[in-house]
């Protein structure tokens, strides 16, 4: 059950809105301009305080404007966060890529760029004994977190460094649930905070695998979480005995 007031969720679910559309800390005035809550700047400033206390949000450096929080995230994923459908274009197209007797590499390849292609982020997937898939590079340039090279850097690091790509995929992902949520804070790498994953694991041939989208820690996570979940129930459920690997 959560622990915030209606009007702190509603306040909560606009700041989170508002931050995922412009990737700037959040102040008090717009939020009462546009999303019409009904009470003063003053009221929201103090329930502001109030869920920065709590810890939902944060006040980065001295902006007057304030961020969520990993547990804030949560939070929106779970409980106010409204799933977009994978379009019926989609579904036609992917069906068509996914036909018997597809390799696993053509699969696995026309899923990771139908990834990118989609949410407009890094897509990477990763198959036990095969180098990693991965489509849109230039995507993440799009997003002004980017635009520092050390976390860049980073970010694309993970295909050099395969021990951290497979940590990521098969350690920090649990299995536990369909499409697992992390963000770069949680992982302790070095300028990683700026980071969010959405991912899912799957089993093809008897060997492990996974898929993801690789983006701003505030990924339109209403889009990108059902796109993995499709992509990555397709991987899941197709027959590849006597597929090609």
């Amino acid at each position: 059950m959560s622990d915030l007031s209606p009007r702190q969720t509603n306040i909560l679910k606009a700041v989170i809105d508002e931050y995922i559309e412009t990737a700037e800390p959040v102040g008090s005035i717009p939020l009462e301009k546009k999303y019409d809550m009904g009470v003063s700047p003053a009221t929201i400033r103090n329930e502001m305080a109030s869920l920065v206390t709590i810890g939902y949000l944060r006040q980065p450096h001295t902006s007057a404007g304030r961020v969520p929080t990993p547990k804030a995230m949560k939070f929106y994923i779970n409980q106010l966060m409204e799933e977009k459908d994978v379009s019926l274009t989609e579904e036609v197209r992917a069906k068509e890529q996914f036909k018997d007797g597809s390799s696993f590499a053509k699969a696995i390849d026309y899923a990771t760029e139908a990834l990118a292609r989609q949410t407009g982020c890094l897509a990477i997937a990763i198959l036990e004994g095969e180098r990693p898939w991965s489509h849109g590079y230039a995507n993440i340039f799009n997003s002004p977190e980017f635009y520092d090279y050390q976390v860049s850097q980073s970010l694309l690091s993970l295909l050099d460094e395969g021990s951290l790509l497979r940590e990521l995929f098969f350690e920090r992902l649990t299995g536990a649930s369909p499409i697992e949520v992390l963000f770069g804070e949680e992982l302790n790498w070095d300028y990683f905070e700026p980071v969010g994953v959405v991912a899912t694991r799957f089993r093809l041939g008897g060997r492990h695998g996974a898929i993801g989208v690789f983006g701003p820690y505030r990924l339109n996570y209403g889009s990108v979480i059902p796109m993995v979940r499709y992509f990555g129930g397709l991987l899941r459920d197709l027959d590849y005995e006597g597929a090609k690997a």
